[in-house]
């Protein structure tokens, strides 16, 4: 796949056709920090977004991938929730089903810390390979050493030995500046094994640029896709679409293709095309000005909960909560954050130094206040609180 350009190709074009900024934010939202003062200090980078009408591509202008080097640092498992649990489970018995992954070869790309993958295995007596440079060994993986193995490292061409029946790849295409650097050596390795299935799943841009979820908007981030931007991708770099669709309440967007036995590349849009990407056009032609509202509002109401001197807490020291708090970091309102995963608690939130607690340590601050960072888990967080016997107020973010 070629990369794109914006339609023109001055200095002064480009930096016209930049939609949406937000400088001098953390270049890592997931990356731990021991110290407060580290995590304030941390690096930083900025976002400069522009949209491509050619692949309806959004792309992170500024973004430099030397800022960053994923390491066993780096926590963003999120499979401490029961509700993201829920569809992780629900997700891998429906791949396993839907592609008879019985006795079969599977491989991750941008494993994490394996859950997804050891799933997989497990449902289907599967063998598995997953690469991730922040994989760290967990003892509760220890009876899948037979079947699962780990790799620290990114998957690139080297690798191409290892073949699968499946090969899935989970919230990292949006990390790689141009997805045909991923997506071309995949190609390649699978080779003549046109029955191979490649499943990807990213953020969904639609959701982020439409329904204004813009604490979604990070450096890491350096892609973002909508549906008729991901089939381009994956069409351009030999694959032929089967399936995609927006899961986990629209905020993921998932494809799954095979390889393309045709060399040349399936490029034909029509009208369907033509309208998507005025109707993407039209959503970012009125994003700045829906993202400046929402501020403005979220900083009266900080700046009131500021002054009535109630406690807040924040809940979810993921990339929205990371965003949102250093959005609003000269309100100085939130002193916590909460989240499940164990490996966050007594760490530092990248920017703004906020110490990430447990769930249990509401019982003591008995907060007045408790920000929702991802509303599709307010229903596990009101439950949470509620069985400890608090009655804080609840915001969803």
């Amino acid at each position: 796949m070629e990369t794109t350009k914006p339609i023109q190709l001055d200095d002064k074009s480009i930096k016209q056709s930049v939609f949406f900024e937000m400088l001098d934010v953390p270049v890592y939202c997931n990356l731990l920090w021991s110290d407060q003062q580290g995590a304030r200090n941390c690096p930083k980078g900025d976002i400069r977004l522009v949209f491509y009408p050619d692949t309806g591509m959004i792309k992170n202008i500024a973004f430099d991938p030397s800022k960053l080097g994923y390491s066993q640092d780096y926590e963003n498992s999120l499979h401490y929730s029961p509700r993201f649990q829920q569809y992780a489970q629900s997700l891998a018995d429906s791949l396993v089903s839907r592609h008879d992954l019985y006795d079969k070869d599977i491989i991750e790309i941008g494993s994490g810390k394996g859950d997804f993958l050891v799933s997989l295995c497990e449902l289907g007596n599967n063998r598995g390979v997953g690469f991730d440079p922040s994989y760290i060994p967990r003892t509760e993986h220890g009876g899948m050493n037979d079947r699962v193995k780990f790799i620290q490292d990114f998957y690139s061409d080297k690798y191409q030995e290892y073949k699968a029946d499946l090969i899935c790849c989970r919230q990292t295409l949006e990390h790689i500046p141009n997805p045909s650097d991923l997506l071309i050596p995949l190609r390649k390795a699978i080779g003549d094994s046109i029955e191979t299935a490649v499943f990807f799943e990213v953020p969904n841009g639609l959701h982020t640029f439409r329904n204004m979820a813009i604490w979604d908007i990070i450096y890491e981030h350096c892609c973002y896709f909508v549906p008729i931007s991901m089939e381009k991708a994956f069409a351009s770099c030999g694959f032929q679409v089967q399936l995609k669709n927006e899961s986990f309440g629209g905020q993921f967007l998932c494809l799954e293709a095979l390889p393309s036995s045709d060399t040349a590349p399936n490029t034909t849009y029509d009208s369907e095309h033509d309208h998507n990407i005025q109707s993407l056009l039209e959503d970012i032609s009125t994003f700045t000005g829906k993202f400046d509202a929402l501020v403005k509002d979220w900083g009266k109401r900080l700046a009131e909960i500021k002054q009535s001197g109630k406690k807040v807490v924040a809940w979810g020291a993921g990339s929205k909560g990371v965003t949102f708090l250093n959005i609003f970091k000269e309100y100085d309102v939130v002193q916590y954050i909460v989240d499940l995963n164990p490996r966050k608690t007594g760490m530092y939130v990248a920017g703004t130094g906020q110490e990430i607690v447990q769930p249990d340590f509401l019982k003591e601050y008995q907060p007045d206040i408790v920000i929702i960072m991802n509303p599709i888990y307010e229903n596990e967080i009101k439950n949470s609180v509620m069985d400890m016997g608090i009655a804080p107020e609840f915001l969803s973010a």
